[in-house]
């Protein structure tokens, strides 16, 4: 893996062995080890756009690992405006060790990386969440699940939170039942390579369905970013897939509830199971610092530590 643009650059044991890495680097930051193998190492942050979790996850775990990130917004560096991607990513391989990049377009991505001499990483783009996936699965993992056995039911919109999911679930063998209205499936080519990978796919309509019997149910906003202008369509068009008390009752006995977050609280969830006891958001916000950190160590060759 010279880059992490999508789950599909990764294999399985690569999945596990990031998973290792994640818990170490999670036990040390625990017991207050503030070993540094990046020291001298730097990042360059990329975001077109507005972010919480990924930015502070990256530039705390560069911190943490001793080296710097340097934050770049879209607007400051003219991204493909002022100065073209390719240029970009020429200059900043003269100056920094790694990438990651938080924009709209999945093409940016590859284009960033196809012309970057260092490592590229998708901190989100509108097909996929790489590091998303690998925080929500390392999330299930570290509770000692067994992935192979559990059944994960995604309620909502097919983005690119479910793509990544998608095909993450595919690599590591969990069976997975998608529930999206009509129209909002995810995209064929993202079926198309789960189910290469021998994915236990199922797409519905039905949210119950979908929910009945679960050990996982996951939700994501309806409005994603760049989709304000559909509003008041997605929500006449999402309205049964909320995941509320009802929905929860129909899993199995202790399912877990995850949502990547931000949510848009009374829209896609409900309080009372967002805030609830069987709520995994908060330890999924959480991994993502430190899977990043585990991405981040095998890129630069780091894994060992």
């Amino acid at each position: 893996m010279n880059h992490l643009l999508s789950i599909g650059n990764l294999s399985r044991d690569e999945v596990q062995s990031l998973f290792r890495l994640t818990a170490a680097l999670k036990a040390r930051q625990k017991a207050g080890d503030r070993e540094a193998p990046l020291a001298g190492r730097s990042m360059a942050l990329i975001f077109e756009k507005p972010s919480l979790r990924t930015r502070v996850t990256f530039e705390v775990g560069m911190a943490q690992l001793g080296g710097a990130a340097v934050y770049l917004s879209a607007q400051e560096i003219g991204f493909g405006i002022r100065e073209s991607v390719p240029d970009i990513a020429r200059n900043l391989s003269r100056w920094v060790d790694i990438i990651a990049v938080r924009t709209f377009s999945h093409a940016t991505v590859e284009m960033l990386a196809s012309h970057a001499t260092v490592p590229v990483i998708n901190g989100l783009s509108d097909l996929e969440h790489p590091c998303q996936a690998l925080s929500d699965f390392f999330t299930l993992w570290e509770r000692g699940l067994d992935l192979t056995r559990i059944r994960f039911a995604w309620i909502g919109d097919g983005n690119n939170v479910c793509h990544s999911l998608v095909l993450l679930a595919a690599l590591l063998g969990t069976s997975m039942t998608v529930a999206t209205p009509p129209g909002y499936a995810p995209d064929a080519r993202i079926q198309a390579a789960a189910r290469a990978l021998g994915g236990q796919l199922r797409l519905t309509t039905d949210p119950s369905e979908a929910a009945e019997g679960a050990d996982v149910l996951y939700t994501d906003v309806w409005i994603s970013m760049g989709q304000e202008a559909e509003r008041e369509q997605r929500l006449a068009a999402f309205l049964r897939y909320q995941l509320n008390e009802q929905l929860l009752a129909r899993a199995g006995p202790g399912a877990l509830v995850m949502h990547c977050l931000p949510a848009h609280r009374g829209e896609e969830i409900s309080d009372a199971v967002l805030d609830g006891p069987q709520s995994v958001v908060l330890d999924q916000s959480g991994n993502r610092l430190h899977a990043q950190k585990a991405v981040i160590l095998h890129l630069l060759g780091g894994g060992d530590v």
